[in-house]
């Protein structure tokens, strides 16, 4: 099969497309043949080498996974040939530690990611993941755009409703509002009643995240501190949630909107660098500080269908052939992405979602 390789990390030019061994269905396999696989920032800071924990080299890069299924291991029950799927980031868990057992398999001390582990990752024309790790996708949500189900939109969903547990007429402050995870924590956000307020550096994204949900959208220049356009539209206080996607690049301003016992969710991370920090900034304040690591298969199924029933809308901001993944990744680094990326060895769905979406919004109220 044709899948892009990453030998050693570096620029784009590492990502190589390679003629590769087709995957080998094991007893708790499906071999998926892939319809799209989303771009992602940790896809980038892979290849570049920042992030290192769990990756094994030679690796295909892309955790975000949807297609049909053509093969099944012999003790697979769940799946079926011709099933469309989506994954989760991971492809395998052990199903027997306490993490696994109460509903936190993202946490298994075995896991296995998608995308850094080994060979098996979604910039290929074929992969094999554990059952246990793949949902089905409903008809009637396009199988290209539910790829981003588990990480940009599951990742989000997972922090926002169940991490710091979202109260109806609480303020949230999304950053980098207009990329992949930012354009769905914006829908959650309202999804789940909140007010609120989208920050971004791309004064062309702003019409987009009103169309979204935002109530409010903070424009401002690269390095410049947001935090007073947060407070005045806060009357002063701050917001109640940061979801953050970003990292230490906006550690200050962020900081500086956070109100009295505020949470800070921790999503994305741009950059490898550190940040100085007083945690007695954050405590006599009786503020949290929590994240978020990917998705359970249950929140996959659950914005599967949420998806479905037309609460949340994918946005797609292009797609690319396998062989274009430099230019895909090029793209991501830069941050004009609106949504997420998709790459896919399928050349009518490069076709379909070349382009960009004009979204018009038509999810459903609740």
């Amino acid at each position: 099969m044709k899948a892009i390789v990453l030998r050693q990390p570096g620029g784009i030019e590492s990502l190589v497309l390679e003629e590769v061994p087709a995957p080998k269905v094991g007893p708790c396999d499906v071999v998926i043949e892939v319809e799209a696989c989303g771009v992602s920032f940790h896809d980038v800071l892979v290849r570049q080498g920042t992030v290192k924990f769990g990756v094994e080299l030679p690796c295909i890069l892309g955790h975000e996974i949807s297609g049909c299924v053509v093969e099944v291991g012999r003790d697979v029950r769940s799946m079926k040939i011709g099933d469309r799927v989506a994954t989760v980031q991971r492809y395998h868990v052990c199903g027997q530690c306490a993490f696994c057992r109460t509903g936190h398999e993202q946490l298994c001390d075995e896991r296995k990611f998608l995308g850094d582990s080994g060979m098996r990752g979604g910039y290929a024309e074929f992969v094999a993941v554990e059952e246990d790790n793949v949902a089905r996708v409903p008809d009637n949500v396009p199988l290209a755009p539910a790829a981003m189900a588990a990480s940009a939109i599951g990742s989000p969903y997972n922090g926002i409703r169940d991490v710091v547990q979202l109260r109806m007429g609480e303020t949230v402050l999304v950053t980098g509002a207009g990329g992949g995870l930012g354009v769905h924590a914006v829908q959650i956000a309202k999804l789940g009643g909140a007010l609120v307020i989208a920050q971004t550096t791309s004064p062309s994204k702003a019409d987009l995240l009103r169309r979204l949900g935002a109530d409010h959208v903070v424009v401002h220049k690269r390095g410049e501190d947001f935090s007073p356009q947060v407070r005045e539209l806060t009357n002063g206080k701050g917001v109640d949630v940061i979801v953050d996607n970003v990292g230490t690049v906006l550690f200050e301003p962020m900081r500086k909107s956070l109100a009295i016992s505020g949470r800070w969710l921790l999503i994305g991370q741009l950059t490898g660098e550190s940040v100085p920090f007083n945690p007695a900034q954050m405590f006599i304040r009786n503020q949290s500080m929590v994240s978020t690591m990917s998705t359970t298969r249950e929140q996959l199924v659950q914005v599967l269908t949420l998806m479905a029933r037309g609460h949340i809308e994918p946005v797609v901001g292009g797609c690319f052939a396998l062989e274009q993944a430099g230019q895909a990744h090029a793209l991501v680094e830069g941050g004009s992405v609106v949504g997420r990326l998709l790459i896919s060895p399928k050349s009518q769905i490069v076709d379909k979602y070349r382009e960009p979406e004009r979204l018009s919004v038509k999810r459903n109220n609740p």
